[in-house]
């Protein structure tokens, strides 16, 4: 039977929309509508401040992005035929540029420059890039996704487990781990920094100490081997405790009579974890995994705080870039084209992610 108009079911739901109507304004003002914005200016030229008038370029930015080539070449040879070699013996190749700069023969590799390259028997080839410094943010950027992601969440989960006990003081240690969660990332990136400082940091000082002088100081965030690992280690210790409180909670939802049952029948320690733990533990994963994911390709506090993108480039992550080329370089066109496609690449892994971690029946 229809409920007469005006009912209490009605008016309860038109309350809820009312109520919810602030927030969902805010969400389209502060995120749909400039994501639509920055959809539209990534096909044009726009500056921030510029005299000219904007124009439609198409996916100019997009090309001059991801635009990449390839180019083998074969060692110089003098008039005999023979391989012109080095000072060290190394054969000797053609300079890259002679190829990518107006060379009526390569057309495709204008402009392109050099991103990495290998020995293929005599021969070298080498992969070329039209932004070889946003190829490396992309590759900086799932470097900091792969390895952060699995470490992280292992090392939040063994702390839950450990802290998931009936123990006098245990909440003092919920309290320490979570600790740096609540500390603005700006201070800890800070922190960090005088902790990585090369000549008297706290790092360097405690190697030194536990080695008996034997280890010599790192410049941690100065070095290109080594300032991506750096923010990695302080990125992980970071957030660590976030995603601990969430498997702690997702421990605290398994039924005490399983764990009761596992004992009764006499199961191990890694058994109980495999067939009670786990199992129980899977939507919490899901959870765990897709938020790590999104935290790591969010990356840019450290960055911007800790390296400027530096040394060499070998620390520039997606976000940093589409901040400095928008609002460094004003080149508001090139920092919307950079978003639209951290957002792609986003919703990519997301939706690969809930495939493979989907109920199966």
């Amino acid at each position: 039977m229809p409920m007469p108009s005006g009912s209490k079911l009605t008016q309860s739901n038109a309350a809820g929309w009312a109520f919810a109507l602030p927030g969902f304004a805010l969400m389209v003002l502060f995120i749909i509508v400039p994501f639509v914005f920055a959809i539209v200016l990534s096909f044009t030229n726009q500056r921030l401040v510029s005299p000219n008038p904007t124009e439609f370029v198409g996916w100019s930015n997009y090309q001059q992005l991801l635009g990449v080539g390839m180019l083998t070449l074969e060692p110089e040879k003098d008039a005999s035929g023979a391989i012109i070699r080095d000072a060290d013996g190394q054969p000797t190749y053609p300079r890259v540029r002679t190829y990518t700069r107006n060379n009526p023969d390569y057309p495709g590799l204008k402009g392109m420059r050099e991103l990495t390259s290998w020995q293929s028997g005599q021969n070298r080839t080498y992969i070329l890039a039209s932004d070889v410094v946003f190829l490396r943010a992309i590759i900086n950027t799932f470097i900091f996704v792969l390895v952060v992601a699995p470490v992280q969440g292992g090392l939040a989960l063994g702390l839950a487990l450990l802290i998931n006990q009936k123990l006098r003081g245990i909440n003092i240690y919920r309290a320490i781990y979570f600790m740096p969660v609540v500390v603005s990332i700006v201070v800890v990136s800070l922190l960090w920094r005088f902790i990585y400082d090369g000549n008297s940091g706290l790092l360097n000082n405690m190697l030194g100490a536990l080695s008996f002088g034997a280890f010599k100081p790192v410049n941690w965030l100065g070095n290109p081997h080594t300032a991506l690992g750096a923010i990695i280690a302080m990125s992980i210790w970071q957030a660590v405790g976030f995603h601990m409180v969430i498997w702690l909670s997702g421990l605290q939802t398994i039924s005490p009579t399983l764990y009761e049952a596992a004992a009764i029948e006499g199961s191990t320690k890694w058994q109980t974890f495999r067939y009670v733990t786990w199992p129980g533990l899977r939507n919490t994963a899901v959870l765990v995994l897709i938020v790590i994911t999104m935290q790591a390709f969010a990356l840019f506090a450290q960055i911007d705080v800790m390296t400027k993108g530096g040394p060499l480039d070998s620390t520039q992550t997606i976000v940093f870039q589409a901040v400095q080329r928008g609002y460094g370089k004003q080149d508001i066109s090139g920092g919307s084209a950079i978003s639209v496609i951290l957002f792609l690449i986003v919703l990519t892994i997301s939706l690969v992610q809930r495939y493979l971690t989907r109920e199966k029946t």
